[in-house]
């Protein structure tokens, strides 16, 4: 007895070692990749003046351009290699998402399983390669136009700065968006929420320096210095907390007989996150408002339209316009896309197949009126916690002048890849140590017969 208790401990501790092993080798290769993705984020495009582009981004800070600045870990803001980041993917993937839920010929695909997988992921790549075009000739274009007191951004325009411009920064994209799925496949967590956490999370630093700086300066005072940096870690907390919330609908499966044994009576869970959409609805809400704001900045005064103009003094950062649309286009993009990633008929629809129901709800359209009813309340609470976490911290960088990289987007991202990379880490182990003893459980079979 003793010998077969020691003989499982060895396995046990053999297994955790390999498991270790293989999990420090994809640790290692995330890293590696993260660091490429970190260098190529200070290659500079040909022919851009990084003085100027400095000065640009310190005028618009507040604007779109600094938010996607946050987002690529300033390669935008130095003009590298990197400035798109992964962003034209990261829309494609929402268009054709969106669109698979519209067209009955891509939700089949949907359907198709890997075949279909990989059709989706093929739509993808194409549509990112035009998004990647179109916002990259629009930047070349911008460039050739901005001037500051230093000069102007392009050294030497023309058509060939254009085309160097247009093709390096594609060029830049889908590099990343290879990256990103070698990370995924070869690495650990989702390799495209990771490079922009690694662009987020690589300029906290000199954000912490800059509220250190101006509290040091007398420009904020030491205790609401404090105070804020509390607040911070009292936010993420709750983040944390209404990221991992979830509705439990218990789910019974009835007993069956066959033969002389009895099946089923099983009794589980289905999981419905409280926040379905994740930090997507803020993101699109600063895109969308952001950009009256950045156009106006850009442009002269003179040539825009009366009521372009007011509007993007209106939709200003901290102004009460600008949060009330900022908070609906939360909660309407919460709705929108919770409703797109979940079906509560095709849901209730494979429930009623498998033999499940819900206890005290009769299966089909009852079933899914109950899932429909139980999604809208839930989205409810996570829209109103996504508008509370965003709108606080606008309100301290409007009139407080705290770093941007505070905000609530940059926050929820934080947080939500955090958690996800943790997860992915601990069933990874769990699932390799259960391969492991089920290996070992065969080959002692092996030996008895």
């Amino acid at each position: 007895m003793a010998s077969a208790a020691e003989q499982l401990a060895a396995n046990l501790n053999f297994n955790s070692f390999a498991n270790a092993t293989e999990l420090k080798k994809r640790i290692w290769f995330t890293l590696g990749a993260l660091i490429v993705y970190r260098i190529g984020t200070y290659i500079p495009v040909p022919g851009v003046d990084a003085t100027v582009m400095g000065q640009l981004l310190a005028r618009h800070q507040g604007g779109i351009l600094g938010m996607f600045d946050m987002f690529t870990g300033g390669a935008l803001g130095r003009m590298t290699v990197f400035a798109l980041n992964i962003m034209p993917y990261i829309s494609a993937s929402i268009i054709v998402q969106l669109m698979s839920a519209a067209i009955p010929s891509l939700e089949a695909l949907k359907k198709e399983g890997e075949g279909g997988r990989r059709k989706l992921n093929e739509y993808t790549r194409y549509l990112t390669v035009a998004i990647a075009l179109f916002q990259a000739y629009g930047i070349a274009i911008g460039l050739e136009n901005m001037h500051t007191e230093a000069g102007s951004a392009v050294i030497s325009p023309g058509m060939f700065f254009i085309v160097s411009c247009v093709l390096t920064l594609v060029g830049g994209t889908m590099f990343l968006m290879w990256l990103g799925e070698q990370i995924t496949s070869r690495g650990v967590g989702n390799g495209i929420s990771l490079i922009i956490f690694a662009g987020i999370v690589a300029n906290l630093p000199n954000a912490l320096a800059s509220l250190f700086q101006l509290g040091y300066t007398g420009a904020l005072s030491p205790f609401f210095v404090l105070v804020f940096l509390a607040l911070a870690a009292i936010t993420i907390a709750f983040i944390v907390f209404m990221e991992l919330a979830q509705r439990r609908v218990v789910i019974q499966y009835p007993k069956r007989q066959v033969g002389q044994r009895m099946f089923g009576g099983d009794s589980t869970h289905m999981p419905l996150k409280v926040n379905t959409a994740g930090s997507i609805p803020p993101i699109f809400a600063s895109s969308v408002l952001l950009i009256p704001v950045t156009i106006a900045g850009f442009m002269n005064n003179s040539s825009l339209p009366g009521w372009l103009s007011f509007l993007g003094q209106s939709l200003g950062q901290g102004q009460p316009l600008y949060m009330l649309f900022y908070a609906a286009m939360i909660v309407f993009f919460s709705y929108f896309y919770a409703a797109v990633t979940f079906n509560p008929q095709e849901t209730a629809e494979n429930l009623r197949k498998q033999g499940g129901f819900v206890p005290g709800i009769r299966p089909g359209a009852n079933t899914a009126t109950f899932f429909d009813r139980i999604l809208t309340r839930i989205t409810t609470i996570g829209a109103m916690y996504l508008v509370a976490v965003c709108l606080l911290p606008q309100i301290l960088i409007s009139h407080y002048n705290v770093p941007f990289y505070f905000g609530g987007t940059s926050l929820i991202i934080i947080v939500t890849v955090t958690i996800d990379t943790v997860t992915q880490i601990q069933s990874h182990l769990v699932a390799h140590q259960y391969q492991g003893l089920m290996r070992k459980a065969r080959g002692r079979k092996g030996k008895f017969r």
